[in-house]
C-alpha cells in the first residue's frame, strides 16, 4: 500500500496564518510530479505549532486538494493517547487514506506504555496506520519487540517510517515482521541504502522541492534499475546533506522553497529563519544542481 514516494509537505504560513492558497499549489505540484502520497501535519509540516483547529483544517484541506490523486497520510500522532485517538478519528472522517503516528515524545513511555498507546489508537480507527520511529526527536525508539507485538495485535498497523538512521534496523524489521509489513525511509539520504535491504519507499522532505526526482529514485529501485537510482541519489546527495547540515528540519526545506518561489519562508517560533551565511550556502547548492 505504501510503496513509493510520499512527501512530508510543509505547512505554508503568511502573516501568521496558514496560507491555504499556497497549500493548494504545493499539493498540486506534488501530484502532478508523480508522487504516490502526501503527509500533512508531520514534523516538516510544523505540527507542534499548529493549534487543534489549524491541524484539523490542514488535514481536511489536504484531502480536498489531493482530490483522490494519491494517498493522504495524515500526521495524527501525539504524546497524549486521547489526543492522538481524536485526531486520527478526525482524519478518518475527513477522508484521509491513512495516518502517521509518531512515537510519544517527552513523556518517554515504557515499552508496555508504547504498545498500549498505539494499540488504543489502532482500535479506534479503520485507517491503515504507519508508525514513525525517530528517536533523535522523541527520545525513544519504537523497539523491535514492541513493533512485533503491535503488528500481531493490530492488523491495521501496516508500516513504519524509520528515521533512526540505521540500515541494520531495517534488516532486523524485515527478519521479524510479516512480509507485507512495509518499511519506509524517514531520511532522503538513506532512501537508497534502506531500500537495498528491504524498504519500499520514503517519506520525503526533499520531495517538497524535487518530487519528480525523488519519485524517479524510488521507482527505479522498485523496478530493479539500481544504477539509475544510484545516479539520482548521487546527483542530489549534496542537497540532502545540506538540509541536514544547515539547520533543523523544516527550516532548510522551507528556505529552499522560498528561494524557488513556491511559498513564503515564514515559520513559527521556536522555528526561525537561517542566517545569511547558511542561506547563501543553500542557494549555492541549489544553483549547482540547476534548481535556481
Amino acid at each position: 500500500m505504501f510503496a513509493g514516494t510520499h512527501t512530508a509537505i510543509v505547512t505554508p504560513f503568511r502573516n501568521g496564518l496558514v496560507d491555504e492558497a499556497s497549500l493548494s499549489k504545493i499539493i498540486d505540484f506534488q501530484f502532478s510530479s508523480g508522487v504516490q502520497g502526501i503527509v500533512p501535519c508531520g514534523t516538516t509540516g510544523e505540527s507542534p505549532t499548529l493549534d487543534y483547529a489549524e491541524h484539523e483544517r490542514v488535514i481536511k484541506l489536504s484531502v480536498e486538494f489531493a482530490a483522490g490523486r494519491g494517498l493522504v497520510i495524515a500526521g495524527t500522532g501525539s504524546n497524549a493517547t486521547r489526543e492522538a485517538v481524536e485526531m486520527t478519528q478526525f482524519a478518518e472522517a475527513s477522508g484521509a487514506n491513512a495516518a502517521l503516528l509518531v512515537a510519544p515524545y517527552y513523556n518517554k513511555p515504557t515499552p508496555e506504555g508504547l504498545f498500549q498507546h498505539f494499540k488504543a489508537i489502532a482500535q479506534s480507527t479503520k485507517l491503515p496506520l504507519m508508525l514513525y520511529s525517530i528517536p533523535g526527536r522523541c527520545g525513544i525508539e519504537i523497539g523491535l519487540d514492541t513493533l512485533v507485538r503491535l503488528a500481531s495485535a493490530c492488523p491495521n498497523i501496516r508500516s513504519i517510517k524509520e528515521a533512526g538512521g540505521n540500515a541494520d534496523r531495517v534488516s532486523l524489521i524485515k527478519q521479524e515482521l510479516p512480509a507485507d509489513f512495509e518499511i519506509l525511509s524517514g531520511d532522503d539520504s538513506l532512501t537508497l541504502p534502506f531500500m537495498s535491504v528491504g524498504a519500499v519507499g520514503v517519506v520525503s522532505v526533499a520531495g517538497n522541492l524535487i518530487p519528480r526526482e525523488m519519485s524517479h529514485l524510488v521507482q527505479a529501485v522498485l523496478q530493479g534499475k539500481w544504477d539509475e537510482a544510484r545516479r539520482v541519489h548521487e546527483r542530489f546527495y549534496p542537497l540532502f546533506a545540506a538540509f541536514l547540515k544547515l539547520s533543523t528540519n523544516p527550516i532548510p526545506i522551507k528556505t529552499a522553497m522560498a528561494l524557488k518561489g513556491i511559498c513564503d519562508v515564514e515559520m513559527r517560533l521556536p522555528m526561525c529563519e537561517m542566517g545569511a551565511a547558511q542561506v547563501a550556502e543553500l542557494k549555492a547548492v541549489m544553483q549547482q544542481l540547476g534548481l535556481l
